[in-house]
């Protein structure tokens, strides 16, 4: 009935709501067609050889190391580095890990290469070995956030999809943007 009589309490309602609606747009819920197949059946490239693309969702087997002190990359051995194939995942890359046990759930950037980690492998680092050793070898979901240091081979969001949308519609003669190029080793002639 309050609602009903007064202009400002529409007005309020009206912009809770909107406010709400923004808020669960942004929101990251999984795909419900995702949650029943099994890990082999949710990659979207099934060449175990081909470089995943930003945004990509991928079955990988993860591992655990302790040793070590610094990284390839050149940065200490810490919590939330990982090591992986550099061909597929190149060193500066981001990645989201999903295990079914919420302890190992996270970001962790790609910082590290080993001789052992080949293909869709990635082994996490862990501060103690017996923690390490308990992990084992387990399946993880993966979903590839930035493929190595190239801040625009990244995942876009919601309204920046949106608004890039909006800034090439009105132009008569769009220029479309060019590609990310994925990082690449530098190969080193002598």
């Amino acid at each position: 009935m309050l609602l009903a009589r007064s202009l400002w309490w529409k007005a309020l309602v009206t912009g809770a709501a909107a406010l709400l609606f923004v808020w669960l747009l942004e929101v990251t819920i999984l795909d419900s067609r995702y949650v029943t197949l099994p890990l082999t059946l949710m990659e979207r490239s099934f060449d175990p050889t081909a470089p995943p693309a930003p945004g990509a969702r991928l079955a990988y087997t993860a591992t655990a190391y302790c040793k070590g002190l610094v990284t390839s990359s050149g940065v200490p051995a810490q919590t939330g580095v990982t090591a992986a194939d550099s061909s597929l995942l190149p060193l500066g890359s981001v990645v989201e890990l999903d295990f079914r046990d919420d302890k190992y759930d996270g970001t962790y950037t790609v910082l590290d290469t080993g001789p052992a980690v080949q293909g869709r492998e990635i082994d996490l680092y862990m501060w103690n070995c017996n923690e390490a050793l308990r992990f084992g070898r387990r399946p993880v979901r993966m979903t590839v956030m930035r493929l190595g240091w190239n801040p625009h081979a990244t995942t876009r969001g919601f309204m920046d999809r949106l608004f890039k949308k909006l800034e090439l519609a009105p132009t008569s003669d769009p220029v479309p943007s060019p590609d990310p190029v994925p990082t690449a080793p530098l190969q080193v002639t002598p």
